[in-house]
């Protein structure tokens, strides 16, 4: 599903909507906001975001929320589908000066009926860790804003780690954090660790080990999201420069990057078998691409604004395994392409095993006993909308290979590169709702031409360190590329629904499993109950 940005027109205010599952109805008494319940005035705030976390208790009612709006900080218990909310018992609330919580994630792996770590980002760069059910603040990260003084536009804790977290600014800047350590009382020094095609990657310079472990210079423009793979393993940004960059965490590599049709992309998401990239942004368009091939092989539209949110549904979505004869090529070439793959990261792994073991740099592996990444995202700020559509076949069926496989496995093997088209034809026509042939057939629709603005926020800082390898990407050049495919070139996704469920733009998009959970820039956090899952509602 996507959640839009756009218009003020004065369309009826839907309460429930059918899909192919059945219908999903909104639960006016979930409804979650502000204990008085007045309209927020969004002008000039941070997007409204939510979190949830499950604190695994015996009672059976362990999911907690934690929301922003403007100003202020609420922690609840959610009680779902199954009782009215109570706003006038938030277990936690906070109310900032001189800046404003911009996003916030929980730790999954520490969660307990007791305590519960959450990072909250701000609008002036700093970052805190509270722990709202001992009511605690335990630390303040940037406090100076010697890092970085932009606004926080994304923070997360790392996948399977009780201590590392990553933090995105409007800077075009990412760092990471250990929970353990101290920031400095000088602005830190780094010292190039990494650098590729439009980024830089920093180790702090500095006798004892402090914050920020890393730093990340990635793009033109403000890194407006990041998301890790449902494994854990590699990292994706989205930026106002309008590119998405797919990173090895790890090995700090690299692995893919696509360009939007124009404008900045603004949200991101992985497939639940971290086979595709969806992203959304300024060109109204949503975007799915192939994690193993690096490449678009679907576009939806539909959307009349900025692509807000993009979301998939981890409880609906099925994952078929694809049907080998559909396979263009001989068993032969999909196994050296395996193995090519698999020599490729056992190589990578060994080689970044051997870093972490003879210098000083900080370690980045981890446990991997946590991979199930909250599959919500949240939209930064730029877009003001408030519809939600669903498209056919949300997820693509997947195409025959590895996820181990790396880029450069298809573009150096010659014949092999073919082999691959062949899976990407065969992938692709089973999903889209309008083909290449069909869309040919009829008269070839108009380009997107509106003047909207790149938006680019480039930094202020004077630090040398921000220098990095730009690619002068001029978009007549991109467009028609594999980085940036023409309309026409690629198959589109028709939207099955489009609904308008709020007056003002929706920040948020989460499934649960019993429920749909939504936000708009008001400020109310609606609950919209399953197909079959709300048999009677206890106030």
């Amino acid at each position: 599903m996507a959640a839009e940005g756009g218009g003020k027109e004065m369309n009826e205010i839907k309460t429930q909507f059918t899909t192919r599952e059945g219908l999903y109805k909104l639960l006016p008494h979930s409804e979650y906001s502000r204990p008085n319940r007045v309209p927020f005035n969004s002008q000039g705030s941070n997007p409204v975001r939510v979190s949830f976390v499950n604190l695994n208790d015996q009672s059976g009612n362990g999911d907690r929320l934690c929301f922003n709006v403007g100003r202020e900080l609420y922690f609840y218990i959610y009680k779902g589908v199954r009782k009215a909310a109570d706003l006038s018992k938030p277990i936690d609330k906070r109310i900032y000066k001189g800046t404003q919580p911009t996003c916030h994630d929980f730790n999954h792996l520490t969660a307990t009926a007791e305590s519960v770590s959450l990072l909250v980002g701000f609008s002036a760069g700093q970052v805190q860790l509270i722990d709202p059910i001992k009511k605690e603040t335990s630390k303040l990260f940037n406090e100076e804003r010697l890092i970085d003084k932009s606004r926080v536009t994304c923070v997360k804790w790392v996948p399977g780690s009780e201590s590392l977290f990553l933090v995105a600014h409007s800077s075009g800047n990412m760092y990471l954090y250990n929970v353990e350590h101290t920031c400095g009382t000088t602005a830190p020094h780094y010292q190039l660790l990494k650098q590729g095609e439009s980024f830089a990657v920093h180790t702090c310079k500095s006798k004892s080990t402090r914050n920020p472990l890393l730093k990340w210079t990635v793009g033109e423009g403000a890194l407006n999201e990041f998301a890790f793979s449902p494994d854990g393993k590699f990292l994706a940004c989205v930026s106002q420069d309008g590119f998405l960059r797919v990173f090895n965490f790890d090995s700090v590599e690299l692995h893919g990057t696509m360009k939007s049709y124009f404008g900045g992309l603004l949200c991101v998401c992985w497939s639940p078998d971290g086979k595709y990239i969806v992203t959304g942004g300024e060109d109204d368009l949503v975007t799915v691409w192939s994690f193993v091939d690096c490449r678009v092989i679907a576009r939806g539209h539909g959307h009349k604004s900025w692509v807000s949110v993009v979301a998939f549904d981890h409880y609906t979505t099925s994952v078929e395994e694809s049907d080998p004869m559909e396979f263009s090529g001989s068993d032969e070439d999909f196994q050296d392409l395996l193995h090519f793959g698999r020599d490729r990261a056992n190589s990578t792994q060994s080689r970044l095993s051997k870093r972490n073991s003879t210098d000083s740099r900080p370690p980045l592996s981890r446990a991997r006993t946590h991979t199930n990444v909250m599959n919500a995202t949240s939209p930064p700020a730029g877009s003001n909308g408030n519809s939600v559509t669903t498209p056919g076949n949300s997820v693509p069926p997947p195409l025959p290979r590895s996820n181990s496989l790396p880029h450069s496995a298809v573009s150096n093997t010659g014949s092999k590169s073919s082999v691959m088209d062949g899976a990407i034809a065969s992938g692709v026509s089973k999903f889209a709702t309008l083909s290449l042939h069909d869309r040919k057939e009829r008269h070839h629709e108009k380009d997107h031409k509106r003047n909207h603005s790149m938006g680019h926020i480039s930094s202020k800082s004077s630090d040398k360190l921000n220098l990095v390898t730009k690619t002068k990407t001029d978009p007549a050049k991109t467009l028609g590329t594999p980085l940036c495919p023409r309309m026409e070139d690629v198959p589109l996704l028709e939207p099955l629904i489009c609904k308008k469920i709020a007056h003002e733009r929706l920040t948020v998009l989460i499934f649960l499993e019993d429920c749909i959970v939504t936000a708009c820039q008001e400020g109310f956090i609606c609950t919209w109950g399953r197909p079959g899952k709300v048999v009677s509602f206890n106030p």
